[in-house]
């Protein structure tokens, strides 16, 4: 039964209420079990701090507005008026009278437009799918044009649950890479992650291997069989925890001819999650803040302990992740996996990125590889975690704001595809 509109905006009401009092203990009241099970209330604390230490802190959460166009469940928008510019709260509202989606939403409906570098005259794009079965995905080739063979790159989007673009907010970084690397001359394919495109259908034991492993293995498969690209010249190009992902794919198959590591994560994730939140809380201290650190660091001590089986519940756990993610990861040594590969590999790193850093991440890169003559590393001083340029410190509101992935960084990497 499709809930009436002034029901669903009295819902949705009461939702602000709890976000103005940052009561964020009673808001799975009013969620489905769905998005209960998603949305912790301590993972909502902790996205709620982030958005308000990018816009500068919180000011007002204005009345719930109907969004237009049909919908069921009924999609119901909350503005939140910062000291540094606002944000949106977009959730929708089922015939039970519960939240059945939600989302936090920065940008304020800005469009991504094509980076002044991409020429949509020099490639072609067509649609295709990889894998079989209920969590087979859709992904987009794209060829240069005049024949090739051409080197190919499989693009890995970072942690969560992102479509082929990477979009976040206004910005698409994955669709910047694909369509810049098509512009000089290297066949790009990216796909919608299981977790954007089925996210109904994830099995609660799902892991890195089913999220990153099979829909790459399958998009190096796709590539082999295209005439235009060269099978010998099949490259994998991760970004954050793609690039964390990378040298798995790599040791899984045969057919990889290197790596290119964006903003590539090497500390263990549960420990970042907390040096994250820690950074986010000094942009807005205060209790909410405080707090959203303390559960963070509890979660993060239960990945790290003896105590994590994989039955514990994912409430309990950071980032919403199951239990099987975590033990899956805890298992997996990104740097260890690389040094065994004999491949070539191009490590890029920003140094305005606070989520993956110099000294946390790129140090144990460093370490492990700098020693070999197939591994180059290069940082770009004035990139943010996107690889967008900017100054300052970094902070979230950085992917509010349009941006494209730096010409330099495209630049590089079509020369090193090149060279390889």
């Amino acid at each position: 039964m499709r809930i009436d509109e002034v029901d669903a905006l009295e819902v949705a009401r009461r939702f602000a209420a709890l976000l103005r009092a940052e009561r964020f203990d009673r808001t799975a009241e009013l969620f489905a079990p769905p998005l209960r099970a998603a949305v912790s209330p301590e993972a909502l604390r902790l996205a709620w701090v982030a958005e308000a230490a990018g816009h500068g802190g919180i000011q007002a959460v204005q009345e719930p507005e109907i969004v237009a166009g049909e919908a069921d469940p009924i999609r119901v928008r909350i503005a939140i008026t910062c000291d540094n510019g606002s944000f949106t709260v977009v959730t929708s509202v089922g015939g039970d009278g519960l939240l059945h989606g939600l989302r936090l939403d920065p940008h304020g409906g800005a469009m991504w437009q094509p980076p002044h570098y991409a020429q949509q005259d020099r490639f072609t794009e067509r649609q295709v799918s990889l894998g079989t079965g209920p969590l087979a995905v859709s992904g987009t080739l794209s060829l240069p044009d005049g024949g090739g063979p051409w080197p190919a790159a499989v693009l890995l989007a970072g942690g969560g649950p992102f479509d082929r673009d990477e979009t976040s907010g206004p910005n698409k970084p994955l669709k910047d890479l694909a369509w810049g690397l098509a512009s000089r001359g290297v066949a790009v394919l990216r796909f919608d992650k299981p977790t954007f495109a089925h996210p109904d259908r994830v099995p609660c034991d799902f892991t890195m291997a089913g999220e990153y492993v099979t829909p790459a293995l399958a998009a190096v498969q796709l590539l082999l069989q295209q005439p235009e690209v060269a099978p010998d010249r099949i490259h994998l190009l991760g970004h954050s925890m793609g690039g964390k992902a990378a040298p798995r794919i790599a040791a899984a198959t045969p057919k990889i001819a290197g790596l290119v590591l964006l903003a590539a994560d090497a500390q263990p994730m549960h420990q970042a999650a907390v040096r994250t939140g820690r950074y986010l809380a000094t942009l807005t201290p205060g209790p909410n803040a405080d707090q959203a650190v303390a559960a963070l660091t509890r979660q993060a001590e239960l990945v790290a302990g003896p105590r994590l089986t994989p039955d514990t519940p994912p409430e309990l756990l950071p980032l919403g992740f199951s239990a099987a993610y975590w033990l899956d990861l805890r298992a997996y040594d990104p740097v260890t996996t690389a040094a065994a590969l004999a491949c070539p590999m191009l490590l890029l790193q920003g140094g305005r990125d606070y989520q993956v850093t110099l000294a946390d991440d790129l140090a144990l890169w460093q370490r492990a590889l700098a020693h070999r003559p197939k591994v180059a590393i290069r940082i770009h001083p004035d990139a943010n975690h996107f690889f967008f340029s900017g100054s300052g410190d970094p902070t979230p509101a950085d992917y509010a704001r349009p941006g494209h992935v730096a010409p330099t960084v495209i630049d590089e990497i079509a020369t090193w595809l090149a060279r390889h």
